[in-house]
């Protein structure tokens, strides 16, 4: 018998990214999508790509009674009010897509499967990791698991992002007169998501004391995250790979590749897709993803494929949009 799911917040770009791959999960079927803002509009209303897709209306009530997972897919801070004025059914699995929980409060678990793997498994709540923050994690954590960042060093970022990443709302930094052709860079060293990202490496490097300096940037396309990572390293590029290959290789939508890397190969993917090479003593690590899908919403299907005991990859096996 298929779960049934439900969706708080339809409108944004992570409900809309949601409702692609859940409309065609072979396991799940969608009982109710609410937005209060469209209540009683088709969903093609504001997800146009779905057309001819499905037939699902926008509701204004969530009996969370009737389903068995529940994504929180509303503005940061939203989750926690959503849970002061509503009970949560017994035995109710939910999926939270805002930073609300991502410290690991009211017991959730952190949602990065490449770290948190069987306990996302024997979780009723998961917080879903931010966009950058997946990025940029992926690219370190087979080094902070095998005690190898940097004491006291530094790790310096840049990574560059897509429009979709500043939400559905549009605003001054997002429309496509100021968007198109041009970059910026935004919240330099002082990003949300370093806190989330520190959360994890403490854990598996207890007592690193190592500093990232991370930069932002806003990129002139709609979706993806191109990262770039720099750190001193005193190891050989061919041990920096294996390490990398082989703290990856039961993960199936992070992929090491010998060969420098691009954005589109992870575009309309669930892919994380990483690239290490060694110059001088210096380790260089790209990581392409996709922030509405590894980044948000297609994570969140994968973590809920995990909890319901699924293989990872139902719902999410997608060609990348290479050309």
């Amino acid at each position: 018998m298929k779960k049934k799911i439900g969706i708080i917040g339809g409108a944004g770009y992570t409900a809309g990214e949601l409702l692609r791959l859940l409309i065609n999960h072979p396991e799940v079927e969608i009982a109710f999508v609410h937005s209060t803002s469209n209540a009683g509009q088709p969903v093609t209303s504001v997800h146009g790509g779905l057309l001819g897709e499905t037939d699902i209306v926008f509701s204004d009530t969530h009996p969370l009674e009737d389903i068995d997972v529940l994504f929180l897919c509303s503005a940061h801070g939203h989750s926690r009010r959503f849970w002061e004025e509503n009970t949560r059914p017994e035995g109710l699995k939910v999926v939270d897509l805002a930073q609300d929980f991502r410290d690991e409060s009211d017991g959730y678990v952190y949602g990065l499967p490449e770290v948190n793997l069987s306990r996302i498994a024997a979780a009723d709540s998961v917080a879903n990791p931010g966009c950058f923050a997946t990025a940029l994690q992926l690219s370190l954590v087979p080094l902070a698991a095998a005690g190898l960042l940097p004491e006291n060093g530094e790790i310096n970022i840049v990574a560059l992002t897509g429009s979709t990443g500043a939400g559905v709302k549009p605003g001054s930094t997002t429309h496509f007169s100021w968007r198109n052709d041009n970059v910026s860079v935004y919240k330099p060293f002082t990003h949300q998501h370093l806190k989330e990202i520190g959360m994890t490496l403490n854990k598996l490097q207890p007592g690193n004391t190592c500093r990232i300096n991370f930069v932002p940037m806003r990129g002139d396309f709609a979706r993806g995250i191109f990262a770039v990572t720099t750190l001193d390293c005193a190891m050989s590029e061919d041990e920096v790979m294996k390490l990398y290959r082989d703290y990856y290789k039961d993960s199936p939508f992070t992929v090491v590749s010998e060969s420098p890397i691009d954005l589109k190969q992870a575009v309309n993917t669930n892919k994380a897709i990483i690239h290490v090479e060694v110059h001088d003593g210096k380790l260089l690590v790209t990581c392409a993803e996709d922030n509405l899908l590894k980044g948000a919403s297609g994570q969140a299907v994968q973590n809920m494929n995990i909890m319901l005991g699924l293989d990872q990859r139902s719902g999410l096996r997608l060609k990348p949009s290479a050309f």
